[in-house]
This record gives structure tokens, C-alpha cells and sequence, in this order.
């Protein structure tokens, strides 16, 4: 209890720092960096997992009452860059593998399962049952997720100048109480509802699609306000941040250095494959980076948010890519093993 409350006080403090600089996404990046800092420096932090799942049905609701009958007649024509998505889940493995196996010796398992883009738990889960170095999972992905959402949105500003500072949605005080009672509905329903059914990323996918058939029937009409998506990327920061906790400078050195390195391999492979589908008219350049980034489904949701980003389409393309991932990844083991012992 005493280490979660060190987080509490660390991101906080992180988010002061963000707005006293004026740094973008304040509530989410003071957080990642504050705690990572700390970590870094052997603070015992830890991050409260139901939470931080609580948080993120935030996100779900988000996403799902942006949904309109227009909108969900639109994802049909999304085919052309969702049969992409797996293509680009092959050509990380492709470097991916050799990446961490050769250059970093590596065994196949731990090479393997810290290149696949997939979520944190899923990864290492599998990882572990095919005999991989969970440590070293852990910290690759951990390095992935916050390297990608930390860099996108100076990216994004830079590139595309997209204003960051726009607010989440609505205060609170405008939103009536009777919307309020139905989101949190969705939220905890949808969640639970989800996770018994086993459903990928219940806590995020459940209240989306439970939010979704509300606003299409007519009856949820607003978003979730402000001050939770605050919250939300509050505590999404405080989870990736501290997963550094107890590293030690041999593990920076190796595990950490090697998944940075492989971070810059996926931002240029990212930004190539964005400027491909925009060149050929296939969607918008700014939606393509957010859809086709492998960093955290959660993480990149905050970022479309805030952007005003068509939220369908990113959606998709990251339920698409854990789904390809997860469902893939045994046999996806299996050829990429045959295929690298073979050369």
C-alpha cells in the first residue's frame, strides 16, 4: 500500500512538472516519466492492477460513444489498411526476430515474443509458457509502450501540428447525472460481461461495445467527461512507469538498450507503412500513424481522443493487431523458428 501511495505522489508530481513546463499530455506523460525516474533511481513504487483495468473501461466507454450508425456503416470501406495490419505484424517479426537473436544472443522464445507487438501480459504470458526470460519480456515491452507513447505526440505535433491541449471531453458539471449513472454502467458491466466471456482486452473491448449499442440505440448521447479521462491517463502512466521498478543497471544495459533499439526500428517502420497508405489515398496520414503504431491499445486511445482522431479506425486496426497476435502467435512461433534455424 505504502509503495502505490510513493506512485500517487511521483506521478503527481510528474504532472506538475508537465504543466509547469507546458508539455504536452501532462496526465499521461508526467506520470510515465516521473515514475520511470524514480524507478530508475530504486524508489519502491507499484501500480494497483483492478485499478488501473477500472481506469481504462474509462477509454472503452470513450471509444464506444463516439459510435453513430454513419460511422459503423464507414468501417466497411476500412478493408483496404486492415489487411495490411497483419502484414505489418509479419514484417516486425521479420526484424524483430534476428534483431533481438542474433545482435543481442538472445535465445528464440525471449527474441520472438519481445518482438511481437502484442499486449504486455499476453507477451509475457506466452513467453513464459515457451520457456522465454520473463524479466527481459517484461522490460521490452514495458520499453515499447512507453518509447511509443512518448514519442508520438511530439511527432504528432511536430509533424502533422496537432493540437494536444484540446480537453478530453465535457466537465462534469455539464453532463447530466442520469448520462453519468449509464456510462458507469457500461464501464463495470461491460468489463465484467467480457471478462467471463474471456474476451482479449475485457476491460477496454466490453465497455466499448456495451457504450457502442447505447449510443446507437440513441440512449447514451455523451462521452465520458474531462476529468475521468484525466484520471484514466493518470493511472495508464502510473502502470507503465513504475514496471521499471527493481531494474538493475545490467538489465538497462541489455534488456532496456536492446528494446530501445528495436523502438526506433518500429517508428521508422511505422511512419514508412503511414506514408505508404497515405500516398495511395488509403486513409488520412494522421489516423494511420495512431492506427498502425505498436505501442499500448489504451495508451494510443488517449492519443486519438485528445487529437480528434476517427475513432473507429484506430480502434480497429489495434483490435485487429492483438487479435492477429494472440490468436497467431503459436503457429506464427512455429515458422518464424523453422524459418531462422533453417538460415
Amino acid at each position: 500500500m505504502i509503495a502505490f501511495i510513493t506512485a500517487l505522489g511521483v506521478a503527481a508530481c510528474g504532472v506538475a512538472a508537465f504543466h509547469l513546463l507546458s508539455l504536452p499530455l501532462p496526465w499521461l506523460l508526467g506520470p510515465i516519466f516521473a515514475c520511470l525516474i524514480a524507478s530508475l533511481v530504486g524508489m519502491p513504487m507499484r501500480g494497483n492492477k483492478i485499478l488501473g483495468d477500472g481506469m481504462r473501461t474509462v477509454l472503452g466507454v470513450a471509444v464506444g460513444a463516439t459510435f453513430t450508425v454513419s460511422l459503423l456503416v464507414s468501417m466497411g470501406a476500412m478493408w483496404p489498411t486492415l489487411v495490411l495490419i497483419p502484414v505489418m505484424v509479419l514484417a516486425i517479426g521479420a526484424v524483430g526476430v534476428p534483431y533481438f537473436q542474433r545482435l543481442w544472443g538472445f535465445d528464440f522464445p525471449t527474441s520472438y515474443y519481445g518482438a511481437m507487438p502484442g499486449g504486455f501480459q499476453d507477451m509475457v504470458l506466452f513467453g513464459e509458457e515457451a520457456g522465454a526470460d520473463v524479466r527481459a519480456l517484461s522490460l521490452i515491452h514495458a520499453t515499447r509502450v512507453m518509447v511509443i507513447v512518448a514519442v508520438l505526440p511530439f511527432l504528432l505535433k511536430w509533424a502533422w501540428d496537432a493540437d494536444l491541449s484540446n480537453p478530453p471531453g465535457k466537465p462534469a458539471a455539464s453532463i447530466p447525472l442520469s448520462q453519468l449513472a449509464l456510462m458507469v454502467f457500461c464501464g463495470l458491466a461491460g468489463w465484467q460481461v467480457a471478462k467471463r466471456v474471456g474476451i482479449f482486452g475485457a476491460s477496454i473491448l466490453g465497455p466499448l461495445i456495451l457504450a457502442a449499442g447505447f449510443a446507437l440505440a440513441g440512449v447514451l448521447q455523451y462521452r465520458p467527461p474531462a476529468e475521468a479521462i484525466w484520471a484514466a491517463q493518470f493511472f495508464i502512466g502510473i502502470g507503465v512507469g513504475t514496471k521499471y521498478c527493481g531494474v538493475t543497471m545490467s538489465e538497462v544495459r541489455t534488456y532496456v538498450t536492446a528494446a530501445l533499439g528495436f523502438c526506433v526500428v518500429l517508428i521508422i517502420l511505422t511512419v514508412i507503412v503511414a506514408e505508404t497508405i497515405h500516398l495511395l489515398g488509403l486513409a488520412p496520414e494522421l489516423e494511420t500513424i495512431l492506427a498502425f503504431a505498436p505501442g499500448g491499445q489504451a495508451e494510443l486511445t488517449v492519443l486519438a481522443l485528445i487529437v480528434g482522431a476517427d475513432m473507429a479506425f484506430v480502434v480497429a486496426h489495434h483490435v485487429l493487431r492483438i487479435f492477429v497476435v494472440i490468436i497467431g502467435a503459436p503457429l506464427f512461433a512455429r515458422l518464424f523458428k523453422a524459418a531462422t534455424s533453417d538460415t
